[in-house]
């Protein structure tokens, strides 16, 4: 057998055991392996090091991008510049495996790079690409970037992984006995599952999904006839795909097609469950969505230093470990920005993907406010901001901008490019306070806080996401008071501002300064709740007893509904 093949491929196996084959967009693996892009891609990268630990029979299908994400670097002012350099991986191995699938109506060659499970202790991974000379230049793109701007490129990515991906899986002889959709991105694999079982009831028998936002950009809506065109529907005439999904609409719901194909879903926190619940809830003929909420590899993300000062309640150690993992972050930030931090000092750290309603630069809607904060002499702040917008997001590149300049007034206050899993590492190890800052409803779950909080970083949160199923105020975190959902966007956001800035200035920094042992209990409450729920082996489990169990009462499919 080649070595690439799937070593549980062959063999009987008891009835409960399913064999899954996870599909995702992207997977944040290992820092020289740039497939990921964020939340989405780090989401990944624990469950297959989750399902690798708990020897779960699972195979994940990616794209290897050709140019990664991108390169997040600096213009010669210190504002942010996007570069698309070509990637080079020795460690995965070639399949020499080669296969057509149809985009456009034209034949495009793919071919598989593989992961061996060892190699960063994932389970079994292949990542599809068409960059190959066979193909024209167009039909090489498809995998040159992760979400492409051109519409065209992202919708033949999407067939590349869905229908791509199910043909590689019968290149290797592995028939899964569950296909999972993590995001709607491979949606074109239900239509192909379709063509191929010939019925939607089969379908939904083997066919579940993950959604992981309320964002209109994590569930596109596209001109049918485009996706048509493209051949996203498997080359199914529009009006088979109108009957199955029951989408009479002319731009075609790619999130809405998911729930109505899949056999059930899931939402990735209880709060994220009851929002998803709200958005669909005047659809008819949805399948169940069910909550698994998400969570990060302990065992790869935290500090063994730490966790075993922890462990035998040394709070010397403990604190001495955290100076030291502060140091380590000034190091990049002085290597950066020329900005010298203290570790005896408290530092703030907001890291995340740029979006307009993760609200970067929440604390600087108050400049009053936040020179105070920042020029606080008897209570001093180090903060630091970090985070990758998308390439072509000229607004949230415009937030990064503007951050930068205002740096340039605080010798405190620093930006940092290049915000990839080791410079994350870095940020959660070294942070004293952890910033979480969406709107209310719009994180649906928020994974960077599980993994700041592993490393001894105290969250600082709205009350989204995973944030309700954890946090404790005063014990475990610091949670902001809601604001109403009635209110308008700017109210809500000068709520949230004010009430940010006096906990800081009345809670959180006096805390730190004049009660350590308080602060030092707090951090240790964080690190001691965060595990196990919010371990991802927690979450493997739920997937294989909650998502991939065999079927039981699946709601009646479209196209039976409607005959």
């Amino acid at each position: 057998m080649p070595d690439f093949m799937i070593p549980f491929s062959d063999g009987p196996k008891p009835q409960s055991i399913r064999r899954v084959a996870y599909f995702s967009m992207e997977f944040a693996i290992a820092q020289p392996l740039k497939t990921y892009s964020g939340g989405l891609g780090f989401l990944a990268g624990s469950h297959v090091r989750s399902a690798f630990a708990l020897q779960q029979p699972m195979v994940a299908v990616g794209i290897l991008w050709k140019y990664g994400y991108y390169d997040q670097i600096r213009k010669a002012d210190q504002t942010m510049d996007v570069q698309f350099r070509e990637k080079q991986y020795s460690f995965l191995q070639p399949t020499q495996l080669k296969f057509q699938i149809q985009i456009n109506h034209a034949s495009v060659w793919v071919t598989a790079y593989y992961l061996p499970p060892m190699i960063f202790n994932t389970t079994p991974t292949y990542f599809l690409s068409t960059d190959l000379p066979e193909n024209d230049y167009l039909a090489q793109t498809i995998c040159h970037k992760l979400y492409d701007s051109n519409p065209e490129t992202r919708i033949a990515s999407s067939i590349l992984l869905g229908i791509g991906g199910a043909k590689l899986l019968e290149h290797l002889q592995f028939t899964p006995d569950v296909y999972h959709m993590n995001e709607s991105h491979p949606l074109p694999l239900a239509f192909y599952l379709y063509h191929k079982l010939g019925s939607v009831e089969a379908v939904r028998e083997r066919l579940v999904f993950t959604t992981h936002t309320p964002e209109e950009a994590g569930n596109p809506r596209t001109d049918i006839r485009l996706l048509d065109q493209m051949g996203f529907f498997d080359y199914m005439p529009l009006d088979g795909v109108r009957r199955i999904t029951g989408i009479a609409d002319d731009l075609f719901n790619w999130a809405l097609g998911a729930l109505r194909l899949a056999g059930r879903a899931n939402a990735v926190s209880k709060k994220h469950q009851e929002v998803s619940e709200r958005m669909w809830q005047g659809y008819p003929d949805i399948c169940p969505i069910i909550s698994i909420t998400n969570a990060q590899k302990q065992a790869f993300w935290s500090d063994p230093i730490l966790d075993a000062a922890l462990a035998i309640d040394d709070d010397i150690a403990l604190a001495a470990r955290k100076k030291t993992n502060k140091q380590s972050l000034f190091q990049e930030v002085a290597d950066q920005t020329g900005d010298l931090y203290n570790p005896t000092v408290f530092t703030l750290v907001w890291a995340r993907r740029f979006a307009g309603y993760k609200r970067a630069d929440l604390l600087l809607s108050d400049p009053a406010r936040f020179d105070r904060l920042m020029t606080n002499t008897r209570y001093p702040v180090q903060l630091i901001w970090a985070g990758k917008p998308y390439p072509f997001d000229y607004g949230s590149i415009g937030t990064f901008d503007r951050l930068v300049h205002v740096a340039k007034h605080y010798v405190n206050y620093s930006v940092l490019t290049g915000y990839e899993m080791h410079l994350s590492r870095l940020l959660k190890q070294g942070a004293d306070l952890w910033l979480n800052t969406p709107r209310l409803t719009r994180e649906a779950s928020g994974t960077s806080g599980m993994t700041a909080a592993m490393n001894g970083a105290i969250n600082c949160s709205t009350n989204d996401g995973w944030v309700p199923e954890f946090a404790q105020n005063g014990v475990n975190s610091f949670v902001l008071p809601e604001a109403s959902l009635n209110w308008p966007a700017h109210e809500q956001d000068a709520f949230d501002a004010d009430n940010l800035f006096t906990l800081l200035e009345t809670v959180i920094l006096p805390m730190y300064y004049e009660q350590p042992d308080q602060w030092l209990g707090m951090m240790k409450n964080s690190m001691r709740d965060v595990v196990p729920y919010f371990d991802s082996d927690r979450m493997a489990v739920e997937y294989y007893e909650k998502l991939y169990s065999l079927p039981q009462g699946l709601t009646g499919s479209v196209e039976s509904a409607s005959g």
